[in-house]
């Protein structure tokens, strides 16, 4: 019967699967924590504007990819897609704008209807971190140090590359937007509807077109860099400076963008080969415009996530459960005993294991 099965995109994490999951989820808080980062859980489910003013409404999430329905009281309700917006609706709501800076880590599970593929499901989990109210590139820089060292603490720097970009202050992108806009019109015709409908109200979107033909067209697109003004260009100099002394190494990558207006100056994704095409295992970038956006007050941010499971299929070996004792009664009259014998041990710090046969072999 197909009730009885998991639902596409879903599937129940046993045994090995859950040891990983458990070994990224808390190495990544460990070392979060000597960074001060204070973690943070908030709900699986928001009202949907929540997601819909953050993500852009023309964007493949809003559009193709939440899960939204209708509560019983009649509100519209989104199970959360990514968690950066859930943490900034927090920072508005709970009235933290005193405590600046704030720092936060977060470990749960996220929701997109998106074709099944290798590490992606429909239900997934991520790690993530904010550092909100530090305008500097030293803050870019910590943030992504903090990445990229949860990544060697599990094993992988040697698996993974750190890829950036600048994406300027307003006033470059601004300038950018004109260019990219002059640059699609001359292509308009052969680009997808999604991304015609886009050139009018966010051009910057087509750059995260998934379209085979938007993106041999985006490919020949004027690059951001060429754009930045001398504010823009001395921020990511200072974070280029600052990644080569906190020791990570990167690559610039001058086609990797964010297409929502909230972002700007920092975009970085590790990446890997060894996950086939879908490569990316841990992005991120400054978002300085996105609180505003969602109407609290002008507040920096940075901050990245990264996938689970896309990051529990590159460790390698298996993490071991603590061995147990195990406590055997030998016949019928030493079941009580042993029982007691079993608590006692546990309460003492042991990990036991009750036999309940009886039987030595």
């Amino acid at each position: 019967m197909s009730s009885l099965k998991p639902v596409r995109g879903t599937r129940d994490i046993l045994a090995d699967d859950i040891l990983r999951h458990r070994h990224v989820e808390e190495t990544a808080r460990a070392v979060a924590s000597r960074y001060g980062y204070a973690e943070i859980s908030t709900p699986i489910f928001e009202f949907t504007e929540v997601f819909a003013r953050t993500l852009g409404d023309t964007s493949d999430i809003v559009t193709k990819e939440m899960y939204t329905f209708e509560d019983k009281g009649g509100d519209r309700i989104t199970l959360r897609p990514e968690g950066t917006a859930g943490v900034a609706r927090a920072f508005i709501s709970e009235g933290l704008a005193q405590n600046l800076p704030l720092k936060f880590f977060y470990r749960g599970p996220m929701f997109r209807y998106e074709r099944p593929q290798k590490g992606r499901m429909r239900q997934f989990h991520q790690i993530g971190v904010e550092l909100l109210g530090v305008a500097k590139p030293l803050a870019d820089v910590e943030v992504i140090a903090l990445g990229a060292h949860i990544l060697d603490a599990l094993g992988l720097a040697g698996k993974v590359v750190c890829e950036l970009n600048s994406l300027g202050d307003g006033e470059s992108r601004d300038a950018y937007r004109a260019r990219l806009v002059d640059y699609l019109q001359d292509h308009k015709d052969r680009l997808s509807a999604d991304s015609r409908e886009r050139l009018e109200r966010n051009p910057l979107r087509i750059l995260d077109s998934k379209d085979d033909t938007d993106r041999e067209i985006v490919a020949g697109a004027p690059l951001m860099s060429d754009s930045l003004n001398d504010d823009s260009r001395r921020f990511f100099d200072q974070l280029l400076r600052g990644l080569e002394t906190a020791g990570v190494r990167y690559k610039i990558n001058p086609r990797l963008v964010r297409g929502l207006d909230y972002y700007c100056h920092t975009a970085f994704e590790f990446t890997t080969d060894a996950l086939g095409a879908q490569g990316t295992v841990l992005a991120g970038g400054r978002y300085d415009g996105l609180i505003r956006q969602m109407g609290g007050p002008q507040t920096p941010g940075i901050g990245w996530a990264a996938g689970v499971e896309r990051l529990s299929m590159l460790v390698e070996g298996t993490p071991k459960a603590a061995r147990p004792l195990v406590v055997i009664p030998v016949g019928e009259e030493a079941e009580e005993r042993a029982f007691a014998v079993t608590q006692g041990l546990r309460r003492a710090g042991f990990a036991v294991d009750l036999g309940f046969s009886g039987n030595l072999g």
